[in-house]
């Protein structure tokens, strides 16, 4: 395909998602499944084009004036990609399957340096309901944060401490232009590349399929470092999803002790079996919700991790569709799911042991503010400072931005160049 057909396809699979509110992968999938004749590369060019329209819709829809998929898809080919008008002229000329030519308005629109009328949410990307919300947050770095979070971000990988470390999968990832990780000691990153360009397909590499190392964001990893899980523990990841920060905890661990991982949603729970006999693990014990309970754990865990139900907006620049699906009631929903799962897990902390609350959001209501409130409902708890643990375990190495009185930590694209992650801790008093 060339570009001017790809262009098209990319404007088709974003209708798609609005016509019939769908996700970016199913739609992407569906498109891929109805057009055989279109290659890996055809489909690499087609999906970047999408996500990027929808990293940077705002400030794109801004800049044309127009909220069609049509108008930020050439958009993002001229002025996100820095193609230029000329390009997109070819593009659209040279090709039968290509789009209709550029009208004058959007000539003009692409042509003029109007970013500077933008308002600053359309300019961070960020939804105007939401705004607020990061103000509050971020204060004069709330349009950083933002521009930030619309980015494409890197593919990170964990060496797997049990079977390799992180020099040696270096080596063995040479060819993709790996290098090590700023902040985490396991940490591998492959920088994420500009346009049309190609990013290496990891999961086909030998390391790992031999469970050599796994795909996890270098925040991810330094949230599952922190929490300190030692060799001989009782542990207890109680949202464990698919399994990345059970693995990383399994991982300090040295395959000693016990960890057992668990997550209400049994689908969302599926992938790890596959994941822990690859990684060679041991000492993990799955608890189904559909079939066995928590009962027999309660004050029993030496450490309680928490990976909670979030609104996900830490990680907009791998979910750039969640961002303009978020509705407030959702963000509502999933602070009371927060407040229920702290309630839950904190039953299985014995005293002396540590809960730690993770999110994968940026946003107060979902941090600082959840550990008020779950100190203020549970006094036999105290917060531990994150940002103590951090300077003892990551010696050295750049500490987060923010941090709250407490000591709890946030990470973000801009300040750590990571997702964003916030992490709390609290230890139960005797």
């Amino acid at each position: 395909m060339k570009d001017g057909g790809r262009l098209a396809a990319a404007i088709e699979v974003l209708a798609e998602m609005e016509n019939r509110h769908r996700p970016v992968q199913a739609a992407l999938k569906d498109w891929g499944n109805s057009h055989r004749f279109a290659g890996s590369g055809d489909r690499t060019v087609i999906g970047n084009l999408v996500f990027d329209a929808l990293r940077n819709k705002a400030s794109l829809s801004a800049h044309m004036g127009s909220e069609e998929p049509r108008a930020i898809v050439l958009a993002t080919y001229a002025l996100t990609w820095d193609k230029g008008v000329e390009a997109l002229n070819a593009a659209l000329e040279q090709d039968r399957h290509a789009p209709e030519p550029l009208s004058e308005v959007e000539t003009a629109s692409l042509t003029s340096g109007r970013t500077g009328d933008l308002s600053a949410s359309a300019t961070a990307d960020v939804p105007d309901w939401l705004w607020p919300e990061f103000l509050e947050a971020f204060g004069d770095e709330a349009e950083a944060e933002g521009i930030a979070l619309a980015t494409r971000a890197p593919v990170d990988l964990r060496a797997n401490t049990l079977k390799s470390d992180q020099e040696k999968i270096l080596k063995r990832l040479a060819h993709t232009g790996a290098v090590a990780t700023k902040l985490s000691p396991h940490g591998v990153r492959i920088e994420a590349k500009p346009g049309l360009a190609r990013m290496p397909h990891i999961q086909a590499e030998e390391g790992y399929r031999k469970g050599w190392f796994e795909l996890q964001d270098e925040a991810s990893q330094l949230a599952a470092l922190l929490a300190q899980a030692k060799p001989g523990e009782q542990v207890l990841d109680y949202c464990a999803g698919g399994g990345g920060k059970t693995l990383a905890l399994a991982a300090a661990m040295q395959n000693k002790g016990q960890l057992y991982a668990y997550d209400a949603d049994r689908l969302r729970l599926a992938p790890i079996h596959e994941r822990l006999q690859r990684a060679g693990v041991r000492n993990i014990q799955v608890r189904d919700p559909a079939s066995s309970t928590l009962a027999d754990l309660e004050a029993q865990m030496d450490l309680v991790f928490i990976d909670a139900p979030c609104t996900g907006t830490g990680v907009w620049r791998r979910r750039p569709d969640s961002k303009w699906r978020l509705a407030e009631k959702a963000l509502n929903d999933r602070i009371e799911d927060q407040r229920n799962v702290l309630r839950a897990a904190s039953r299985y902390v014995k005293s002396g042991g540590r809960l730690v609350y993770v999110t994968c959001s940026v946003l107060l209501r979902e941090n600082q503010r959840q550990a008020d409130w779950f100190l203020n409902e549970n006094k036999d708890f105290r917060a531990l400072s994150v940002i103590d643990i951090w300077k003892s375990v990551l010696p050295g190495r750049g500490e987060p931005k923010y941090v709250s009185e407490r000591g709890e930590i946030l990470m973000t694209p801009a300040s750590s160049n990571t997702d964003g992650f916030f992490v709390s801790m609290f230890e139960r008093q005797s």
